[in-house]
């Protein structure tokens, strides 16, 4: 999967969540489900899978035909549980 992203937004969320929004395309999507907790604006979904085997949740919008990352960080235990195990 071919992602864009913003530079400043990618530094920003390297500082937070030391991972690089440009490893969002290595992402194995296992679960995926529209955000719609606030009013962004624009459509906006959240992914749950895995990156090196270990369990990350990806939120992203789709602009111009393109995933466009937003913010990219490990997911806690209990939010893959619930989006993830419980839709095996």
């Amino acid at each position: 999967m071919i992602v864009e992203y913003d530079q400043l937004k990618d530094e920003a969320n390297r500082q937070k969540h030391g991972i690089s929004l440009e490893r969002a395309g290595e992402l194995d999507i296992l679960a995926l489900l529209q955000d719609d907790r606030n009013a962004y604006g624009e459509i906006r979904y959240r992914a749950w899978g895995l990156i090196d085997g270990q369990p990350h949740c990806l939120a992203f919008t789709y602009r111009d035909g393109h995933v466009r990352a937003i913010s990219l960080r490990r997911a806690h235990r209990k939010e893959f549980e619930r989006y993830v195990e419980s839709n095996r």
